[in-house]
């Protein structure tokens, strides 16, 4: 069995994310200024580095110089995050109005699904904008009841690492850290690019002219 070190390296350098809702011992175990020295050295022997997004709620992996082949690796992993970057902005944009937050979903928020339900079926507009959503290929939903509309976006959304759901037995997931890692990549993309990915899903959610 492998060390709680041994799981941190593993759970890294396979690409994986280490927050406080996905796995707390090693988050607490990356805490520790020691233990976070030691697993860094590691990884630079890989050519690998620790990272975390700026409120270091989240760690994972990225590498420490960038070579050639390093730098086509990060171009597929951006493509593949960028590729799925407008259904998911959408869908962040449509939680957070559908639960009527003031701030946008984050590691740790609890999401309880039957919830959400109830007040997009209340809402038109939130009903329409979840079937676009569902459409989208990163979901690739055929149906056109909310109820299987969204119990097929977070079935994938606990695929792809964005939600938890402790208990398998109830509806009510935890965002993980991932969420805010993508809130990061937007900002990158907003910054260097100009693209306002966040406000544009927002803008056209109330037009209702996203496809």
């Amino acid at each position: 069995m492998n060390s709680l070190k041994g799981q941190v390296l593993e759970t890294l350098l396979s690409g994986g994310f280490i927050c406080k809702t996905t796995d707390e011992l090693s988050y607490q175990f990356l805490q520790n200024t020691e233990n976070f020295a030691d697993v860094e050295q590691q990884l630079n022997l890989m050519n690998r580095t620790i990272t975390s997004t700026s409120d270091d709620q989240v760690y994972f992996c990225a590498y420490q110089v960038i070579g050639d082949s390093e730098r086509r690796s990060v171009a597929q992993q951006f493509r593949d995050v960028s590729s799925s970057l407008l259904p998911l902005v959408e869908w962040l944009v449509l939680v957070q109005e559908a639960k009527g937050d003031n701030s946008p979903l984050s590691e740790g928020k609890v999401v309880r699904l039957n919830e959400l339900q109830s007040v997009i079926e209340d809402t038109p507009a939130f009903s329409e904008q979840l079937s676009k959503i569902a459409r989208y290929s990163l979901f690739n939903s055929s149906s056109s009841a909310v109820d299987a509309q969204l119990k097929l976006v977070f079935k994938r959304l606990v695929d792809l690492g964005y939600l938890l759901r402790p208990n398998p037995d109830n509806q009510i997931y935890l965002a993980t850290g991932k969420v805010d890692y993508l809130f990061e990549v937007i900002r990158f993309i907003d910054d260097s690019e100009n693209l306002q990915l966040a406000e544009q899903a927002e803008e056209a959610i109330k037009q209702g002219d996203l496809l």
